[in-house]
């Protein structure tokens, strides 16, 4: 099963039998351990790579425990502290795992309560973890724009240099879209007068900053419906069917049709290549794999480098294929059935990675 695909399944087992679960153990039985175990891939019953009621001692304070501790090679990766679902997900509710952060010189710290998810690292100061999440999961409300950022803490992608990279931009650019969000719904007197000072000359009493609150959120409002309905015109324009124009409704998110030379990244292709970096690390320097995207194909290469290529990926028609080259670089392309299939060509793509040494 592909991993979007498993973030579905949970998303519904969490609607449905969200309102029976009436304790923390109750919570970590039905939601967070089949989230550790089927969406990113650990053995909850190995010991040695999931460890249940992890000991830290922290100071004087000796024999304290923390849910859930994901180990590799006897290093502590990532550590999970679990509230009863529907607890709010505060600061003061992650205690502990601040605590228990440093001790165990984990990098990666997890905040749940079953239903959301808050991961944390030390961007701020090193081995201290941060007050503020550089991610945050909702499953029943799942931002499609982190799906490729969590894939990489699953156990076959699992990459902490390029977690810790790339959570700095998640961080801040979660907080940015939270603001704006915000504003939109009711804009704070910074941002009005932001507005009212380019397009109102006379003095700003307090009759007129009231309008212009009124006035912002309305003409912010009357923004999104235009660009809702402007991209829903688009896409009736270039739709062989004809479509009723009353079927243009405000506020309802629709994505704007590619144009010819767009391409678009999709969440199968980043899981795909996940798994062939995950592959090739095996040979190769993380850092050295990278991708290109094309209309017809997603490459994985070397070095960012045409002439140094691991695999090409084909995942967004009707089939999948991936291609695959050897020694001679002469390419191979071969049907999938599963983004997991993809590791039936671990050999070939050891191969490819060996070429580049």
């Amino acid at each position: 099963m592909e991993f979007s695909a498993k973030l579905n399944e949970l998303a519904a087992k969490i609607k449905q039998q969200k309102g029976a679960i009436q304790t923390e153990e109750g919570t970590k039985t039905a939601f967070v351990l089949p989230f550790i175990s089927k969406v990113l891939g650990y053995d909850i019953f190995d010991p040695s790579e999931v460890c249940p009621e992890f000991i830290c001692d922290v100071g004087t304070k000796k024999g304290e425990k923390i849910d859930y501790a994901i180990m590799k090679n006897g290093q502590v990766q990532m550590l999970f502290e679990c509230k009863k679902v529907g607890s709010d997900l505060t600061i003061n509710n992650a205690s502990q795992l601040f605590r228990y952060f440093h001790v165990a010189s984990a990098r990666i710290g997890v905040l749940t309560n079953g239903q959301k998810y808050r991961f944390f690292t030390d961007l701020d100061n090193k081995n201290k973890m941060d007050e503020k999440p550089f991610l945050e999961l909702d499953f029943l409300d799942i931002d499609d724009h982190i799906i490729a950022e969590l894939f990489k803490l699953t156990k076959d992608a699992f990459d902490i240099d390029s977690i810790v990279n790339a959570a700095g931009e998640l961080k801040y650019i979660g907080q940015i879209k939270k603001i704006v969000s915000a504003q939109f719904a009711s804009p704070d007197d910074d941002f009005v007068r932001f507005f009212s000072q380019k397009v109102y000359e006379g003095v700003h009493t307090q009759r007129v900053r009231e309008l212009f609150s009124t006035l912002t959120r309305k003409a912010l409002a009357q923004f999104l419906n235009d660009q809702t309905n402007e991209r829903l015109k688009n896409a009736i324009s270039t739709s062989s069917t004809p479509i009723d124009s009353s079927s243009i409704v405000e506020n309802k998110a629709i994505l704007a049709p590619a144009k010819e030379d767009d391409v678009e990244t999709t969440s199968d292709e980043m899981e795909g290549f996940y798994i062939v970096k995950a592959i090739s690390r095996n040979v190769l320097e993380g850092k050295r794999i990278v991708f290109r995207d094309a209309k017809t194909y997603f490459s994985v290469l070397v070095d960012d480098n045409n002439r140094k290529p691991l695999c090409r990926l084909h995942l967004n028609g009707n089939k999948k294929y991936i291609s695959v080259f050897d020694e001679s670089r002469a390419e191979t392309r071969h049907e999938l059935q599963s983004l997991d299939e993809i590791y039936k060509f671990s050999n070939h793509i050891i191969t490819a990675a060996k070429l580049y040494l």
